[in-house]
């Protein structure tokens, strides 16, 4: 039917007043970004927030916080605060505002080390904490002077590390789980096959909290000058209220923060009536690093790889997790390989690993791009299974000595859930051709011949793929990386005694050795340059196969629905997801259990 002329006008003055709309919106944005750069004051203090989800890495876009969407920092961009507050002329000091920042304890070394490379410059660097655990007081120990206010607690108390099974539970609900796995210490389906632990998953665990406890007590004792054998009757003794803390020299302070920033006044030479000049982290962060002579030179990528590995585009769960999605890694790869201004890639890869064939599909990716250039891995926190398996062919690979990494083992099953119908009452038949045909039933156990079936497949991903890549890419025989394999998970020490990584540090080693490996004047800088190049917000509005509005509207309310689950609910639910991908044949290479140290 043709279209009436008023409905051509309204289409047309429709059409115009969009554009319009959208130029203007354009223009505004790029006004609001040339004038409002934030004043830095000379001598001025820099107030970072370390609290709350902190990404690995999320892109900025200058167009959506015009318009009042939230920007997160991230990880990247907090170190990055640091780096360009040493070199500039302007920020004499800086005070850590640390409240329980979501990070795990490779980031937490990482941290530590970007503090200790700030305090090099000669500028003081505080801690505030209102109240300190573990962790946060791992970081903030780091710094020159550690304050709490009068009221607050040190809860420096140990290690602790937890394992859940929900086999009981799935007995009730008639669901039994049928696994093969490869490797004696590959315990992830133990949640949902045991009741308790195994030997082997209480062995790993027990080693990963000597070396953690081990770190932590010697890292109290160095920074607060104390002796080793003190500190651990500090935490055998712990909590201690902060006039306590303060008595063991474990902070400097029971001080309120706004005393806090009077010391600091007093510190940088103010008079006595003068303001303490301060800039908040959220301002600083639109001081380009270029105008402070970092980020500038050659090009080296920089490829994120956070979360659980998945086939196809990387985002977030449903459960509000990253994903790592083998499309996009491998289009980012591809892309960086092919650029003739990019001299090395960096994969940063924080992810306890997913799926083989996703695995499988970077991992190539990255072999064809070592053959053009050089290539790095930086592990964050976890590098582990499907997160070792894409990080085993690189140059060189770098982690924390906190990383969790290794786990080198595969799994795969399915839930059987006939009892489950029973309960319900449901019946169901299966008319099938092939003598295998029915080898994802989820009501039906496996049979001999197809359980000898799902043996193969693991054993196909595990000897002939696993192992030879990580011998090959690791310069190892195939007994070698089997002996310290199994699905075995390492601390970064004890990935660098068997020869699982090469050097400790972060992102910034990672950069040196990058640069070392691409013949680069060490002493210059370089460009970091994120790949894939992040989406503008008009791009992912309007744009082909990216999040739709609708879209990214749904997601945000799944992710709060989410979120009012407890914590052992959330993660429940995750491996029943994971489960739910199995049911269909893929094989995962992922940690042997959820590992959360507090």
């Amino acid at each position: 039917m043709a279209m009436s002329k008023t409905a051509k006008i309204l289409l047309i003055v429709g059409g115009i007043f969009l554009a319009v709309f959208l130029v203007a919106i354009i223009g505004i944005a790029l006004i609001v970004e040339s004038i409002s750069k934030p004043d830095v004051p000379e001598n001025s203090v820099l107030i970072l927030k370390v609290s709350g989800e902190l990404p690995d890495y999320a892109p900025e876009d200058n167009t959506a916080k015009l318009i009042g969407i939230k920007q997160p920092m991230s990880f990247t961009s907090l170190l990055t605060q640091l780096r360009k507050a040493k070199v500039d002329s302007r920020v004499s000091a800086v005070l850590l505002d640390i409240e329980f920042p979501q990070i795990g304890w490779g980031k937490a070394d990482e941290l530590r080390a970007a503090i200790k490379d700030f305090r090099a410059s000669g500028k003081p660097i505080y801690s505030f904490m209102e109240l300190g655990m573990n962790k946060e007081y791992y970081v903030a120990s780091a710094a020159e002077k550690v304050f709490m206010p009068p009221a607050g607690d040190l809860y420096v108390n140990g290690l602790a590390a937890e394992a859940t099974f929900y086999r009981g539970s799935l007995d009730k609900l008639g669901i039994e789980p049928e696994v093969i796995k490869i490797g004696k210490y590959k315990n992830a389906p133990d949640q949902f096959t045991e009741k308790q632990m195994s030997e082997a998953q209480r062995e790993v665990i027990n080693a990963l909290l000597d070396e953690f406890f081990g770190r932590f007590k010697n890292a109290i004792a160095e920074d607060r000058q104390l002796a080793p054998e003190n500190v651990e009757a500090i935490i055998d003794n712990a909590p201690h209220h902060a006039p306590e803390a303060q008595q063991l020299k474990l902070i400097d302070g029971a001080n309120y923060r706004d005393q806090v920033l009077d010391e600091m006044k007093n510190r940088l030479g103010y008079k006595a009536d003068d303001k303490l000049r301060t800039v908040d982290g959220k301002d600083y962060r639109e001081v380009p690093a270029d105008s402070l002579g970092l980020n500038t030179g050659e090009r080296i990528a920089v490829i994120y790889a956070s979360g659980a590995i998945n086939s196809g585009k990387s985002n977030r769960s449903a459960f509000g997790a990253e994903t790592v999605g083998s499309d996009t890694i491998v289009q980012a790869v591809n892309d960086a390989a092919n650029d003739n201004s990019i001299k090395a890639i960096i994969l940063r890869v924080d992810s306890p690993g997913g799926s083989a064939l996703a695995s499988d599909v970077m991992w190539h990716a990255l072999e064809n791009a070592k053959a053009k250039k050089p290539l790095v891995v930086s592990m964050a926190d976890v590098a582990a299974s499907g997160g070792y398996y894409i990080a085993c062919n690189a140059n060189k690979i770098v982690a924390e000595p906190t990383t969790v990494t290794g786990s080198i083992g595969v799994f795969l099953g399915k839930p059987v859930v006939r009892g489950t119908y029973d309960w319900l009452g449901i019946t169901n038949e299966y008319i099938m051709r092939g003598k295998n045909a029915g080898i994802f039933r989820e009501t039906e156990k496996w049979t001999d011949d197809e359980r000898a079936k799902m043996q193969d497949q693991a054993n196909r991903i595990y000897y002939g793929d696993f192992v030879p890549k990580v011998a090959s890419g690791r310069g190892k025989t195939d007994e070698e990386v089997n002996s310290i394999g199994q699905g075995r998970v390492w601390t970064g020490t004890q990935a660098k005694q068997n020869g699982l990584i090469d050097e400790f540090g972060g992102l910034e080693k990672a950069i040196d050795v990058a640069k070392g490996l691409a013949n680069l004047p060490a002493d210059k800088e370089v460009e970091r340059v994120a790949f894939p190049s992040p989406q503008s917000f008009f791009e992912r509005i309007f744009g082909g196969d990216s999040n739709t509005f609708a879209e990214a509207k749904q997601q945000e309310v799944q992710e709060a629905l989410v979120k009012s689950l407890p914590e052992d609910a959330r993660r429940a639910l995750r491996f029943a997801q994971l489960f739910d991908r199995m049911k269909n044949g893929e094989a995962m290479l992922i940690l042997p259990f959820e590992l959360e140290i507090k």
